[in-house]
């Protein structure tokens, strides 16, 4: 099934992606012919039940791995052409992260967390950036504070920020409420998309729930690795 949204410029792009990988004597299908565009400032959810393959195409959608066939492109640039240092330079610039699992550097602050990615890819004005999406989320006063000083919602809060610092045109977000109680799944949820209203940035979101789903105008169901259903 195509899952092509052909209103307005894709911001990534997956053509034909198919990802196998080795499995004793025989092969293991992850994805097979993959078919997704997702516009700017689109919002979509992607959906299935474990091991159908959400979070590996994430994953190729980021250039964390590369698809065994078919190709993947970032603003109409074929990821396949890149060497692992300019995937690298193009994440930092052009794509936000937000984890289940935080994944924030446990020696470094609240601030830093936020401010130090935006140093190392020579984004101008790196402190105030980091500060103003500190208060954004609402954590102006904990910016001095360590993650294991923090919650799970604030932390997830200061993964937000950090991932809407460099202004990406693209955020790729992997049950980012997983791993929160409802009701701060739900703020975090409502921050979440606040901010990428603000900056319309494209947003892909994998997710098992509906509800969180039914917060973006696409939903794409996934079913061992192919898309069965596309809603909206």
């Amino acid at each position: 099934m195509n899952a092509t949204n052909t209103n307005g410029t894709p911001r990534v792009e997956c053509r034909g992606v198919g990802k196998v990988l080795p499995s004793g004597e025989h092969e293991l299908t992850i994805l097979a012919d993959v078919d997704l565009a997702v516009a700017a400032g689109e919002s979509v959810a992607i959906l299935g039940p474990s091991g159908s393959g959400k979070s590996t195409l994430l994953g190729l959608m980021a250039g964390l791995d590369r698809p065994t066939t078919g190709s993947v492109l970032l603003d109409g640039r074929p990821l396949d052409d890149l060497d692992e240092d300019q995937l690298a330079l193009l994440r930092r610039r052009r794509v936000g992260f937000v984890f289940q699992s935080f994944h924030l550097f446990g020696n470094l602050t609240a601030l830093e967390n936020v401010r130090v990615p935006l140093e190392l890819c020579g984004f101008e004005g790196a402190s105030r950036r980091a500060e103003e999406l500190l208060e954004r989320v609402g954590l102006a006063q904990r910016g001095h504070h360590y993650p294991s000083q923090l919650s799970g919602g604030e932390m997830q809060r200061v993964a937000l920020a950090r991932a809407f610092g460099p202004r990406p045109s693209l955020l790729l977000a992997d049950e980012p409420t997983g791993n929160l109680d409802s009701r701060t799944g739900e703020n975090v949820l409502e921050l979440l998309v606040e901010l990428r209203d603000g900056a319309g940035t494209a947003l892909v979101l994998v997710t098992h729930d509906p509800s969180v789903a039914a917060r973006c105008a696409r939903r794409i169901h996934l079913e061992a690795g192919r898309i069965v259903r596309v809603e909206g």
